[in-house]
């Protein structure tokens, strides 16, 4: 897990949040790349930009279970997120972590907004299939999180 933007997510015997500094070296996280920011301005349909790009690391066995994403202050921000190299199955619920889900396969450069109504839905990574792209010869996934974290 890394991350890119003026605010990074930190996780460590404190709990989860957000800095604007890496844990270890106390230097800020490097900028979002511009093809990011631009994906964020072409699909987010939110005016501002987005100040934190959480970069995860799926390998073949990973798994994440059923979350909402609540640290940010806006839930009108929507999150993006964008899949590279193997194939997930991302299953997505409603609003209570026991409502009906469904699982959706993101593949390798697809995109998913969570917004509006979506916005606060269960949502985690059944599993990854390994094998089903090139595109990292180590195989796995990388997922990229944008958010917007404050209030504008």
């Amino acid at each position: 897990m890394s991350n890119c933007g003026a605010l990074g997510w930190v996780s460590d015997e404190a709990g989860y949040r957000y800095q604007p500094t890496h844990p270890e070296t106390g230097r800020p996280w490097p900028g979002i790349p511009r093809i990011l920011l631009e994906a964020w301005q072409d699909l987010a349909d939110y005016p501002h930009p987005p100040e934190a790009c959480l970069v995860n690391f799926y390998g073949p066995a990973t798994q994440m279970g059923l979350h909402q994403d609540r640290d940010e202050e806006d839930f009108s921000a929507p999150v993006l997120s964008l899949s590279l190299g193997d194939t997930c199955l991302f299953r997505v619920g409603g609003l209570r972590r026991n409502d009906p889900t469904r699982s959706i396969r993101l593949q390798s450069g697809d995109a998913l907004v969570l917004g509006g109504e979506a916005r606060l839905a269960f949502h985690g990574v059944d599993r990854v299939l390994a094998g089903t792209s090139t595109v990292l010869p180590q195989r796995g996934r990388i997922n990229l999180t944008m958010r917007r974290v404050t209030l504008p």
